[in-house]
């Protein structure tokens, strides 16, 4: 039985996340973790199967659509997404984690998204008939599916540029023999001694030189770990499936929420392409200077 230190727990902490898991989940579940994780038999995907059955849990509360069930059903999903912070946690503290385990968080995640839509809105439509509580529940898994598809897609699109700026610095004769370094978003200037001939490339100049104060505001967030995209899926989830339950104002919160996190990733959308448009500027300034050496 291993014993934690506290900093140890600590050090599991992402860098940035999202101000719900900072303020409403961390405080509570990084001390339980720091128990937990002595035991052996207390898997990070153990872990990541009880936060499942607590999601089932939680669809079915929803399903019976009274006030007390919906109650119930927010407290258990927020106990399961408590419980699914935990298993990376526990996973990054004992080096325990698997490439089987990330598969199995994330399938289980988006199981859990399903049934809990359709418990949630599905319980309504039937006690209601009101059909537009099918829409919403259409409208949370859209939501869903395009936050997923887009993010995995502007990953996709920042690796690629990376990898073009890799091979076009080496043709243009600027390969150190080091990796190439892409300047942090939170870093409003190059770095000291870092010249146009170093392996550093910066794509965000165009957004900071647009939005300077916007910079402040995610520097002062990132100090408490919070990241700037206040509206994430996890702040949509918690705001559909907590706070809409418990205020009895699902259809509302639902629609509110949904909105916010798409006006978000429209945020996004636009940030990643003032990043293409610079990519754009110094791949043909590195084909030039290949094509004079």
């Amino acid at each position: 039985m291993s014993t934690f230190t506290a900093g140890q727990v600590r050090a599991t902490l992402k860098d940035r996340d999202a101000w719900w898991t900072v303020l409403l989940v961390d405080p509570i579940a990084t001390p339980i973790v720091r128990r937990v994780a002595r035991f052996g038999w207390i898997t990070p995907n153990r872990l990541t199967l009880a936060a499942f059955l607590l999601g089932t849990g939680a669809a079915l509360s929803f399903w019976q659509a009274t006030r007390p069930w919906l109650a119930l059903g927010a407290l258990l999903f927020h106990l399961s997404f408590m419980f699914d912070c935990m298993d990376g946690k526990v996973a990054r503290l004992r080096g325990d984690g698997s490439a089987f385990g990330a598969w199995l968080d994330f399938i289980c995640d988006r199981i859990k998204d399903l049934t809990c839509t359709a418990g949630l809105f599905g319980g309504q439509w039937a006690v209601t008939g009101d059909d537009y509580w099918l829409g919403l529940g259409a409208l949370v898994l859209f939501i869903n599916m395009f936050r997923y598809l887009n993010g995995a897609q502007m990953t996709r699109v920042r690796e690629d540029m990376r990898a073009k700026m890799v091979t076009a610095r080496r043709a243009a004769g600027l390969d150190d023999g080091g990796e190439l370094r892409w300047l942090e978003e939170s870093t409003d200037v190059i770095p000291a001694g870092a010249t146009d001939d170093t392996s550093v490339a910066d794509i965000n100049g165009d957004f900071r030189a647009r939005y300077g104060r916007f910079i402040g505001l995610r520097n002062a967030l990132r100090r408490y770990r919070i990241r700037p995209h206040l509206v994430s899926g996890i702040e949509f989830q918690m705001f559909v499936f907590i706070v809409g339950p418990l205020t009895g104002q699902a259809a509302i919160v639902t629609v509110a929420t949904g909105a916010l996190l798409l006006l978000f990733e429209a945020g996004l959308i636009y940030k990643l392409w003032l990043s293409t448009r610079s990519f754009e500027r110094q791949m043909a300034g590195l084909r030039a200077s290949a094509t004079a050496g």
